[in-house]
């Protein structure tokens, strides 16, 4: 069985003028303030009822009271004994407690009088009979006179006993009475709840069980592709929200399922141009990452652009920013006229200069017989398109494509076009980075080279130099002995020059290996004292991580420049070299010769070759280099743990250019 559609317009907004959860709580809301009532009713009673059971005892010792109190004052009138007054007064005290009592009610028991008029009356005049009974009969004998008359005293006793009773079955009768309502307040509580359950189920079933009911049985029909499913819509609430989105979705699913496999068409055509373009992308990408020229780079990327979008024509030029022209890289297709235009040297004045700030440019041709015609339209181009060639925020060209007829370029493949752009300006940018990298490192060797031979060469020709000096003063003053002392000198220091030249030619075309630092230090140390005499130690301590070959040779070479420095300058007797190996590592070349002036290093530290070199080195390693002027002088190197491994770092990726290229030089 169908339900018949109801037609909703999709943008159709009900607002609900009462809601469901509203008329849910409000329903509660009136079961519940009924019940609290019936129950606040049921409460009253049997406090009342239990305020009248404790009155109705409390008066019944009335009775009792008065029988007593009235036998004890037949005895005391018969022989006045203190003891039986002192009885009367305390049976007397009580009496009057209870009559307070059930005057003035006690809340916490509870216990009062019924707000009735007839009882209030009965208690009042038994409040009054008291008085006069007191006075009467109780108040002559406590004063010592005896009874007048024991019939008539028994009598009235009696009489007010009698009005006791009364006050007792009256309030029996009210309690009796207010049974009866709290067992009607309990029969009708029964009766509420009863009554509430069924409202309520009934309530659950109309408002929330059956719009679910029609719900469940929309969607089961919509799960067999039955569209044409519409859910009644009966009430403004949340359920009536809930059935018109119902309405509205099997609308929407209807409209989608008829116009599916057209979609899917448009889908699978748009997912085809998508892959054609990630093709080229992919295409470009990898040839821009191979090892070309820029001029075979240029033309390889232009001739995919040129077959991929069906140009008749296309070339990409390379922006000179300090002239401000655009040259012509390559091209495929180009007339000679547009080769060599003036104009489109000069982006500013082509229609293309817009490129230049990263925008895309296309440019329709239309011929006109009055006005001039630009070099593309003359050429019979009827569209360029162009657009820039980038790296990051760098402008350095732009591609051109022309088309003799007109072609639609869209926004997603304007978009591929600039990707394409920027992945060319970063493969040339690359291309430039690597040169400048070419360049930078034969410098680096360049220097390395000058410090090897400023190290080596340079120390042992300095100390010939002073070895000639000392055999030209010794013949100048026919000292032979002297002369003949001075000449081994010359001898192995001419040796040791050339030792140094091999050493330094094996350098350059070795690597010292990891953990030889110490034999290393004391080669030049020994070597040292050998050549000066003064005496030189070497400590060792730390257990650090040994350091590479590259960063050993740093260390050594400013070892060797601080001792040239002793030698030439210190005029010391004693060296000592201390190297810790730990975190940090800290390497210290004491000497007790006479000190620097530190105002004359100042002015002269243009000219300190050997101690700038001594700062490059320690710059490379990441580490401090201090030189303290105190009794005599003491180089300090420290390299910290973090500046240690970035050192190490460094040495191993510079390694590979320091080991290439002074081969080739050597």
């Amino acid at each position: 069985m169908q339900t018949e559609p109801v037609i909703i317009k999709p943008n159709t907004q009900l607002r609900p003028a009462r809601q469901l959860s509203m008329r849910v709580l409000a329903v509660l809301a009136a079961t519940l303030a009924v019940g609290l009532m019936a129950i606040g009713i049921t409460l009253y009673l049997s406090w009342q009822l239990e305020g009248g059971g404790a009155a109705i005892n409390a008066a019944g010792s009335l009775r009792m009271r008065t029988y007593k109190m009235g036998l004890t004052l037949e005895h005391y009138a018969a022989n006045h004994d203190p003891v039986l007054a002192t009885r009367l007064k305390d049976e007397q005290k009580e009496f009057q407690q209870t009559l307070d009592l059930l005057r003035e009610g006690d809340p916490a028991r509870p216990l009062y009088l019924p707000n009735d008029p007839q009882v209030k009356q009965q208690f009042a005049q038994i409040e009054e009979n008291y008085q006069r009974w007191t006075a009467q009969w109780l108040d002559p004998v406590m004063r010592g006179q005896r009874l007048a008359d024991w019939q008539v005293f028994r009598g009235d006793l009696d009489q007010f006993v009698d009005q006791v009773n009364q006050l007792v079955l009256s309030i029996e009768q009210l309690n009796t009475n207010r049974t009866l309502w709290l067992r009607l307040s309990q029969m009708f509580l029964i009766a509420l709840a009863i009554a509430g359950a069924i409202t309520q189920i009934y309530l659950m079933f109309l408002l929330i069980f059956r719009p679910l009911g029609r719900l469940r049985e929309g969607i089961a029909r919509m799960t067999v592709q039955d569209f044409t499913v519409r859910l009644p819509i009966e009430t403004r609430d949340e359920f009536g929200e809930v059935q018109q989105g119902f309405n509205q979705m099997a609308d929407h699913l209807a409209e989608a399922y008829s116009s599916l496999e057209q979609r899917v068409l448009e889908k699978t055509a748009e997912l085809n141009a998508q892959n054609r373009e990630l093709s080229l992308l992919y295409d470009v990408v990898a040839f821009v990452n191979g090892p070309q020229t820029a001029h075979a780079l240029c033309h390889g990327v232009l001739e995919r652009l040129v077959a991929w979008f069906g140009a008749d024509a296309g070339s990409v030029r390379v922006i000179d920013p300090l002239e401000d022209s655009a040259w012509l890289m390559t091209s495929v297709g180009l007339p000679e006229s547009l080769r060599e235009a003036e104009i489109c040297r000069h982006p500013q004045d082509c229609h293309c200069g817009p490129t230049q700030q990263g925008q895309t440019v296309i440019k329709q041709m239309r011929y006109s017989p009055v006005m001039p015609q630009l070099p593309c339209a003359e050429a019979g181009f009827a569209q360029v398109s162009a657009f820039p060639i980038g790296a990051g925020e760098s402008y350095l060209g732009l591609i051109t494509l022309h088309f003799v007829g007109q072609r639609q370029i869209a926004e997603r493949e304007t978009q591929l076009l600039t990707t394409l752009g920027q992945h060319l300006g970063i493969a040339l940018e690359n291309l430039r980075l690597a040169a400048r990298a070419r360049e930078l490192a034969v410098s680096e060797e360049r220097n390395l080279m000058a410090q090897g031979l400023h190290d080596s060469i340079a120390q042992g020709l300095s100390f010939l130099n002073l070895q000639v000096q000392m055999l030209d003063d010794s013949l100048k003053r026919n000292a032979l002995d002297e002369a003949k002392d001075v000449v081994p000198m010359l001898r192995a220091g001419v040796t040791e020059s050339y030792d140094d030249v091999r050493e330094l030619l094996l350098n350059f075309r070795t690597r010292l290996q990891e953990g030889d630092l110490p034999g290393s230090m004391r080669t030049v140390i020994d070597k040292f004292r050998k050549q000066t005499g003064i005496t030189t130690s070497l400590t060792l301590s730390g257990q650090g991580r040994p350091l590479l070959a590259d960063a050993q040779l740093q260390l050594l070479f400013i070892l060797q420049e601080a001792l040239s420095n002793v030698r030439k300058h210190a005029q010391a007797t004693q060296v000592e070299v201390v190297l810790h190996n730990d975190a940090p590592l800290r390497l210290l070349i004491k000497d007790n010769g006479r000190g620097f002036d530190a105002l004359q290093m100042a002015s002269r530290a243009e000219r300190h070759v050997g101690l700038n070199i001594m700062r490059e080195r320690a710059e490379r390693l990441g580490a401090q280099l201090e030189f303290i002027n105190e009794k005599g002088v003491t180089v300090a190197l420290t390299m910290a743990r973090t500046a240690h491994e970035t050192a190490n770092e460094m040495a191993q990726g510079e390694g590979s250019h320091a080991q290439r290229d002074p081969r080739t030089a050597g």
